[in-house]
């Protein structure tokens, strides 16, 4: 018989690999533009409409492109329109999402000592909050606030601040972080899908029809796509906080995220400045590495959840599956064995000052709450423990299969 937790993890894997690599087109697309809308030069003979051109030397040949500030006279036969890049983005983070934290939600969402919460309830959390944060966005940009894009900036900074404190009130340190990301994600996507792309349509409507475009649609689309420049770097954070338990674990993650905001910003002045005028305000270096210098600082506070605690925290109806199930306690001292040593809430192994992922394998509860983790990294495969480590045999792997099987049966 296939075993479709096998499957499901190619699933997930598939859906990372896609999620990446429109990610990379995406965010490749947008910092090349505004790079290349920065370091426009004007330049004598250029054809009407057209703002500023620029020479570029790639791939063995040479580029010269022109921009219309608003439009060009007449439609071009071949129009390159930039937005499917974002669109996949943000569908297939969407469906890894469902993946990992819907479908996983009992072990990746919940934090039963935040929040009571039932798996549909954090479900529903998880996708309607989403929204929130593109509609408080889009209302403050069409309000008088989009006359005063610092100030809207400082607004949407403030939002994410609020969103990043109250993911961390109700799910696991890296469900928090990972939304955060997708809160932020989706107001990028939404500027493309509602405003961008929309606003371009008109002019090229206009263009068709042979109108003379509205300059203010440019405008509108610049802002959002200037908005977007800015929260990339953090996003892409945030994505890949998820591997490194010391950017969830602690109880300052919250933080940690809205800091990391901070850096983004300070980045992205530098190369957009520099790209614009030839030379970047070196002070954002400075601020920079003194934010990633607190956040450090910050990453380093202990977890506040104790053996004694989570030994004596009440199994959840996850875990009593998995603990009750015939073969556990076999299972059970084998993980001990063989993992807790570095999986633990004070490692012993080495110098290692936290568990691997933020994944405790201590109490009864640990090990049943991971039992599919454990079960792919240390039964099917031979990716855990690393063979310098401990060398673990073929029968304490089949134990910790035979066990999980035995489990999935009562489903």
């Amino acid at each position: 018989m296939y075993d479709l937790s096998v499957m499901w993890e190619w699933i997930a894997f598939s859906v990372r690999w896609l999620h990446v690599v429109t990610a990379m087109a995406w965010i490749g697309a947008s910092f090349f533009f505004i790079a290349l809308d920065l370091g426009l030069k004007k330049a004598p003979n250029m054809p009407v409409g057209a703002h500023g051109e620029e020479w570029q030397v790639h791939g063995g040949g040479f580029y010269h492109i022109q921009k219309y500030l608003v439009a060009p006279e007449n439609m071009p036969e071949h129009l390159i329109w930039h937005k499917w890049q974002s669109y996949i983005t943000w569908v297939s983070g969407a469906a890894l999402m469902m993946i990992i934290y819907w479908v996983g939600g009992e072990l990746f969402l919940l934090d039963p000592t935040k929040a009571e919460l039932t798996l549909w309830q954090g479900i529903l959390i998880s996708a309607g909050s989403l929204s929130i944060g593109w509609l408080a966005y889009d209302f403050m940009c069409k309000s008088k606030l989009g006359e005063h894009p610092t100030l809207l900036m400082l607004l949407l900074f403030v939002i994410l601040v609020v969103m990043s404190w109250g993911y961390n009130q109700i799910f696991t340190g890296r469900a928090a972080l990972l939304h955060l990301g997708a809160f932020t994600a989706t107001i990028m996507t939404a500027n493309v899908f509602f405003q961008i792309m929309p606003n371009q349509r008109i002019v090229v409507a206009d263009l068709k029809a042979g109108r003379t475009p509205d300059a203010k649609y440019g405008k509108i689309a610049k802002l959002r796509s200037t908005h977007n420049n800015y929260l990339t770097l953090p996003v892409v954070f945030l994505m890949l906080s998820t591997h490194y338990p010391l950017s969830f674990g602690t109880q300052y993650a919250w933080i940690i995220a809205s800091l990391i905001f901070l850096t983004g910003v300070t980045i992205r002045h530098y190369f957009n400045t520099m790209h614009a005028t030839g030379k970047g305000p070196t002070w954002t270096w400075g601020v920079t590495v003194m934010l990633m210098i607190l956040i450090a600082w910050l990453s380093s506070v202990r977890p506040t959840e104790t053996w004694e605690d989570a030994e004596a925290r009440p199994l959840t109806p996850y875990e009593e599956k998995f603990a009750s199930a015939e073969g556990f306690e076999e299972a059970y001292d084998t993980v001990i064995g063989n993992c807790s040593m570095c999986h633990a809430r004070e490692p012993a192994w080495g110098n290692m000052k936290w568990a691997p992922k933020g994944v405790y394998l201590e109490t009864v509860g640990d090990v049943a709450k991971h039992a599919s983790q454990i079960y792919i990294q240390a039964g099917v495969s031979h990716a855990m423990p690393p063979p310098n480590a401990i060398q673990m045999d073929e029968e304490s792997r089949a134990i910790i299969v035979a066990w999980v099987k035995e489990a999935r049966r009562s489903e």
